[in-house]
């Protein structure tokens, strides 16, 4: 075999996870197709910390966004990666949202982040004197961080174990064989390596790289789902100094307020379900943003909304379904030894990529019992 491991994928999870594999000593490759790493959802979301507060108690989601949220801050700690822990307010814009903002605080409680606290509308104009809302839930461990930096790092630790990443690298076709895979890799010169297990971090092109390799059941391919969530910036200084987020809806957490590193306000994404890979930011949805905005900051001027930039959630369930769990496919569920299949990676991806690359890690090696064990729902 030419290597152990190798990942296929490059964004912020496939290098969390080349990392993991390649510290446990394993000879590592990653393989991405475009010419930098986290050319696709990992540069284009939000890049907040989250605590783990929305998602199904026992999820995929709410288990490696609560773990993986605690392995990133002391990671950015020890690896000098830019964050901030600003907080986060989720506000109801009235009584009739109290119930609403209710559950959500238990559910987060359920999850394990147990530091939410209720504002009342008096503490949150002291807090936030733009901000129009009567009650709130405060999680002081939401954050923002420079995913650009954190990729680097995490890159960076997967060389010096010995890992080899390779861009312009698109994977071509495959097939499983008996101990591993044989791959076929594009670029100025078609090449074909070995391996023994096989993980396929792809984000949005996952799917379609599994239903070229051979050997993997199409039925274990779940059917992607495209959907294009916008962000409009706010010119001047921000009149925020916490993350704002209205009570989340079917599609997402709704039209919500960030802050970047260097504090500029950013509100986004909405949801647009489309059938191609597009990240054109029509100015015209600047009306609906507009409309959302005021809900919670009545000053806001429509003049002051500019269009930003955009990116696709790589989704496993299509419109008006409940959002789908992280699926990470191992053995036990396709039979093919070696291959883990990571499908439906959007948000908390980010927050939960150590956790994720654990995971996996562990699931490789038939260790997933000691990870139910470590991280309890």
């Amino acid at each position: 075999m030419d290597f152990d491991s190798v990942v296929i994928g490059a964004g912020v999870v496939g290098l969390a996870v080349a990392r993991a594999l390649a510290c446990s000593g394993r000879s590592v490759l990653v393989l991405e197709r475009h010419k930098f790493i986290g050319q696709e959802t990992s540069s284009r979301n939000s890049e907040v910390i989250h605590a783990g507060i929305y998602y199904p108690s026992g999820s995929l989601k709410a288990r490696l966004c609560v773990r993986g949220r605690e392995l990133l801050y002391n990671y950015c700690d020890s690896h000098n990666v830019s964050y901030k822990r600003v907080g986060k307010l989720i506000v109801a814009a009235g009584d009739h949202q109290n119930t609403a903002l209710e559950l959500i605080y238990e559910k987060g409680r359920a999850n394990g982040v147990d530091d939410l606290e209720f504002i009342d509308q008096d503490r949150l104009t002291e807090m936030e004197p733009a901000l129009c809302a009567t009650k709130a839930i405060l999680s002081p461990s939401t954050g923002i961080i420079n995913s650009h930096e954190l990729m680097l790092a995490y890159q960076g630790d997967l060389e010096r174990q010995g890992g080899i990443l390779a861009l312009s690298s698109p994977v071509i076709q495959g097939k499983a064989i008996s101990g591993g895979f044989e791959l076929e890799i594009g670029g100025e010169e078609n090449s074909f390596i070995s391996c023994r297990e096989l993980i396929n971090s792809a984000g949005l092109g996952a799917q379609e790289v599994s239903s070229h390799i051979k050997g993997i059941p199409a039925d274990s391919i779940p059917k992607l789902y495209l959907s294009r969530g916008c962000y409009f910036s706010l010119a001047g200084k921000s009149p925020f100094s916490r993350l704002i987020y209205p009570l989340p809806n079917n599609e997402g957490l709704g039209v919500h307020l960030t802050l970047d590193q260097a504090g500029v306000a950013r509100f986004g994404p909405d949801t647009e379900w489309v059938d191609t890979v597009d990240y054109t930011v029509d100015p015209s949805r600047g009306d609906a943003f507009y409309q959302a905005i005021r809900e919670y900051y009545p000053a806001i001027r429509r003049e002051s909304l500019h269009p930003s930039y955009a990116g696709i959630r790589p989704k496993i369930v299509g419109p008006g379904t409940a959002a789908g769990d992280f699926i990470i496919q191992s053995e036990e569920l396709h039979s093919v030894p070696g291959f883990v299949g990571l499908y439906g990676i959007e948000s908390p991806g980010l927050t939960a990529s150590m956790a994720i690359g654990e995971y996996v890690l562990q699931k490789l090696e038939k260790r997933i019992n000691s990870f139910s064990a470590e991280f309890p729902n």
